[in-house]
């Protein structure tokens, strides 16, 4: 299965922290609109279900998605409109992992646990969340071929290679990407350096591995931690097709072409050409070199 035509909705939106009773009523209002808009799938920020600045109370809002009674509308709806969102999910063990949650045909088909939560300058994720250990390709029967990632995950090369070569077309990653302490709203006509820094890792994504790049980052201040939006989708050839605002909701909408991957593969044949049995042989090099 290929990427899909369709049209995609990017719901960039605060959350209340705690409370996934709350945050699922926003989602659902959100999904139907973006439904009634003619939107096949709708995607929501990094932890969009709970808020992110939890610590101890992850284990309070964990949940399992496949069947947590708190999600049942979330789950319905997704008969008519794919729902992408983030959420803290219980383990097998008893711990919890920040997870983006794969809504379709009325159940969770997919759930992509954080493979790198960072804990380093104000992020202490690792304090409270298991890391995962995976990244796959979904088949999604409204989107076609894709691959879900959150937020630190992008920043490692490797995962988005890997799902590139498993055959995704779409790179979907949720965000919680804060700005500094302190700053509010009053900033809202500047373009955050965070987002001129992380624009240009979506676009060189996005041309290496031609294909979509959607990046759905929250707003609001939790914690004295302040969000800042700009979440975006980039084309295949590194174009920007839409920008969402800074610091503020926002709701943008974006019509996906599975011929621009094609046609983007065609014109520069990098990724065609990737020799992935030398990768895996000097990945191996390295590794025992690394060891050495």
């Amino acid at each position: 299965m290929f990427l899909k035509r369709s049209r995609i909705a990017l719901a960039q939106c605060s959350a209340v922290l705690g409370s996934v009773e709350k945050n699922a009523k926003n989602h659902l209002e959100l999904s139907i609109k973006a439904k009634n808009e003619g939107a096949d799938a709708i995607i929501f920020p990094e932890l969009s279900l709970t808020g992110y600045t939890l610590r101890d109370l992850n284990n309070e809002v964990a949940l399992d998605p496949r069947n947590s009674p708190l999600l049942n509308d979330l789950r319905e709806l997704s008969k008519e409109i794919t729902i992408i969102c983030g959420g803290v999910e219980r383990s097998k063990t008893g711990g919890v992992h920040n997870a983006a949650f794969v809504f379709e045909g009325g159940k969770c088909i997919h759930s992509h646990h954080k493979i790198y939560p960072p804990t380093y300058g104000i992020f202490e994720e690792e304090r409270y969340f298991l890391a995962g250990n995976t990244a796959r390709v979904i088949e999604s029967q409204k989107l076609g071929r894709i691959g879900v990632l959150i937020c630190e995950d992008l920043w490692h090369p490797s995962l988005p290679y890997m799902l590139a070569y498993q055959g995704a077309q779409m790179i979907v990653t949720i965000a919680a990407s804060p700005t500094k302490l302190g700053i509010g709203a009053d900033n809202s006509s500047e373009v955050p350096q965070n987002y001129k820094i992380n624009s240009e890792h979506h676009v060189a994504y996005a041309r290496l591995f031609s294909l979509y790049l959607a990046f759905v980052n929250r707003v609001g201040v939790e914690d004295g931690v302040n969000f800042w939006g700009g979440s975006e989708i980039v084309s295949p050839n590194g174009d920007i097709l839409q920008r969402a605002s800074f610091f503020d909701n926002d709701l943008i909408y974006v019509d996906i072409d599975p011929n621009a991957v094609l046609h983007a593969r065609e014109y520069s044949r990098h990724m065609l050409d990737e020799n992935l049995l030398l990768t895996q042989q000097l990945l191996g090099e390295t590794i025992v070199q690394a060891r050495n």
